[in-house]
């Protein structure tokens, strides 16, 4: 008797084989993975990383009240010295805790000999830089958030939030930004004095003239234009509006203009990523 029977499909080569990715899709578990590497990488030495900062800050906001509390400096907007000057200390945590949890990330993978962690797994230049600034945005909020606990909690100096947009949005792009930084640093440099220069003739410069510790208004010409075309100004000043309701600079020309910068070095760190630059041999 004919029977048909019915032959399985051949198995070749080509089809044991896994396929490329599909275009646009997403590896969420390797994602995930990267973004809790990255967090737990700085959480593990909170003592270092969270709560130093944070005494740091405070330190420096107390030796500036009793240097200027008698003397009843006034700032824009007639605030105190002190109110004044907190957000501007406060920003700057965050944005040297943003830069040195991407930057010392990248470079002690690459001198310890260790990138291939993130290399080899099936992660996209977009997935490894939204990873990697994950870390850098989650440390600096942290580390204000418990920043301005802890101001709140010993009432070293008075403050209220006047616009909370302006806090989480500054607070937010300041983090993307100087993450974006670190991980571009990191990637560049090959050894910690390649780091320790762009910390000390980059970030620290534009950091101490961007208006933390006093008015810009009061810099002499040229460096007062010379200032508004510092990002950290607009980044300090925005954050610093966010609690006193005044600002010395454009408010709408400092939110693009920071976030047009922050945009461009995103898409570097993304480009950085693709090409494999110093990290692929």
């Amino acid at each position: 008797m004919d029977q048909t029977l019915a032959k399985p499909p051949i198995e070749t080569a080509a089809s044991s084989v896994p396929g490329p990715r599909a275009y646009g899709a997403v590896n969420w578990l390797g994602l995930w993975t990267l973004c809790l590497r990255e967090t737990r990488r700085f959480w593990k030495v909170g003592m270092q990383t969270l709560f130093a900062p944070v005494v740091s800050t405070l330190l420096m906001l107390f030796v500036f009240k009793l240097a200027f509390n008698q003397g009843g400096t006034q700032s824009p907007g007639g605030v105190a010295f002190e109110t004044f000057l907190a957000p501007g200390v406060v920003m700057m945590a965050i944005l040297t805790n943003a830069f040195a949890n991407t930057s010392s990330s990248i470079i002690i993978a690459k001198v310890q000999g260790n990138s291939v962690d993130f290399l080899m797994p099936p992660l996209s230049p977009v997935e490894l830089t939204v990873g990697f600034l994950s870390g850098a945005v989650t440390r600096g909020l942290l580390v204000g958030f418990v920043t301005f606990a802890a101001i709140w909690i010993l009432q070293i100096t008075p403050f209220v939030v006047a616009q909370l947009w302006a806090v989480i949005y500054y607070s937010v792009v300041a983090s993307l930004f100087m993450g974006a930084v670190g991980l571009i640093g990191g990637i560049w440099a090959d050894k910690f004095d390649h780091m320790a220069a762009v910390q000390n003739f980059v970030v620290m410069p534009l950091t101490m003239l961007s208006g933390t510790f006093y008015p810009i208004g009061r810099l002499p010409e040229p460096f007062v234009s010379i200032s508004h075309g510092n990002p950290f100004f607009h980044l300090i000043d925005g954050f610093r509006y966010g609690f006193t309701g005044h600002a010395e600079g454009d408010l709408t020309f400092g939110a693009i203009y920071t976030l047009a910068i922050t945009l461009v070095l995103c898409w570097t760190c993304w480009a950085l990523f693709r090409a494999g630059y110093k990290l692929k041999a």
